[in-house]
């Protein structure tokens, strides 16, 4: 999974990546001095996988990875080269997913791009690049496909479908908020539309408002709002103190989050939402050589599954020895999980579920 972080400079998008990855990338108190994306790779902390190493001890232990992308910071007519901005917008086209920081905070010595904090404003010039964007690269895919069309009557969908985004979005909106068939949705994925992109908005928000009442925090319910209208996923964090967090161990960190009265750190609050956003899962396998978590899509049938750990599991797939998470534990050992009757034996068409325990039989 790969996120792309974004929003206007000086909202606190540094800072947060350096407490999510501990990176270290520049996080000054002036524009753009993020230029190049700095990039980030995170483990995904599982409790499960921790439990699992208590039973088999493994020569290895291996989480699923998050890579964060640090976007430098984007302006007004960033789409038309502003602050550096084509370079930037360039960068979102390659995640996932966008994760977009929005300053819910008032401070004085933090200067702000425009006057004033003010979530909806920011929001909306961050949409309306990503927009603008979307269109001048909608309007010369429809130019080359009209040529096209003239012997080329497979085209038409496209052309029609691209004809309609190209209207929507001047009026604002968009692509991840319209609606589309399932056949329309296939071709709008191929387009790698910046505005068609699953959207996190993180509101950084002060100490106080975090360990507090956040409808306390009008600058906070204000972006609530507009994730609520679009749908999408929210979560406050305080990239100061998150910033605070990375520099602790794991027991100090568990400590720390205690006595501040937060059960999770940012981050994790952070993978769970993406997960959710992203409709993905994660399954399992241990053993004495390894235990190690991947994600796949929800929904993801055991052959496909087997095929993220090699192409040849997929291929030559057998069958899938499935016993669920909480059975494993409960039982402590595979042996004693065989025992109870409680390790499956799924098919092609077994459906695998987040948590599950799996070892696969194949044969190529």
């Amino acid at each position: 999974m790969k996120l792309g972080i974004v929003g206007l400079p000086n909202v606190g998008k540094s800072t947060l990546f350096n407490a999510l990855t501990k990176a270290g990338a520049i996080a000054a108190n002036f524009p753009f001095c993020t230029i190049d994306p700095n990039v980030g790779v995170v483990a995904v902390r599982d409790k499960r996988l921790d439990e699992l190493a208590k039973l088999y001890n493994p020569e290895k232990y291996t989480p699923a990875i998050i890579e964060f992308v640090d976007i430098a910071g984007l302006v007004k007519g960033a789409s038309k080269g502003e602050g550096l901005g084509n370079k930037f917008l360039s960068h979102i086209r390659e995640v996932d997913a966008i994760v977009h920081v929005v300053r819910c905070f008032e401070n004085d010595d933090i200067i702000h791009v425009d006057v004033g904090i003010d979530p909806e404003r920011d929001v909306e010039v961050i949409n309306m690049e990503l927009i603008l964007s979307d269109i001048e690269l909608l309007q010369r895919r429809h130019d080359r496909l009209t040529k096209q069309l003239k012997g080329d009557k497979t085209v038409t969908d496209e052309v029609e479908l691209i004809e309609y985004l190209i209207e929507e979005l001047n009026k604002g909106s968009s692509a991840r908020n319209l609606p589309v068939d399932e056949k329309q949705k296939e071709i709008v994925r191929t387009l790698d539309l910046l505005s068609g992109k699953p959207v996190i908005y993180v509101a950084n928000v002060s100490e106080d408002s975090l360990t507090g009442n956040l409808e306390d925090n009008e600058l906070y319910m204000k972006l609530k709002k507009i994730a609520d209208r679009e749908g999408a996923e929210i979560i406050a964090v305080c990239a100061e103190l998150e910033a605070q967090i990375a520099q602790l161990d794991d027991e100090e960190q568990v400590m720390f989050l205690e006595e501040m009265g937060l059960k999770e750190s940012g981050l994790e609050r952070l993978v769970t939402a993406s997960y959710r956003l992203l409709g993905l899962i994660s399954y399992l396998t241990a053993g004495p050589k390894e235990v190690r978590a991947w994600t796949i899509t929800k929904g993801t049938k055991a052959p496909q599954a087997a095929g993220k750990i090699h192409s040849d599991f997929e291929r030559g797939f057998i069958r899938a020895e499935v016993v669920a998470y909480d059975d494993l534990i409960a039982k402590g050992s595979t042996a004693a999980a065989a025992a109870a009757g409680l390790i499956r034996s799924e098919g092609k068409e077994y459906v695998i579920k987040d948590g599950d325990v799996v070892l696969f039989r194949f044969n190529v």
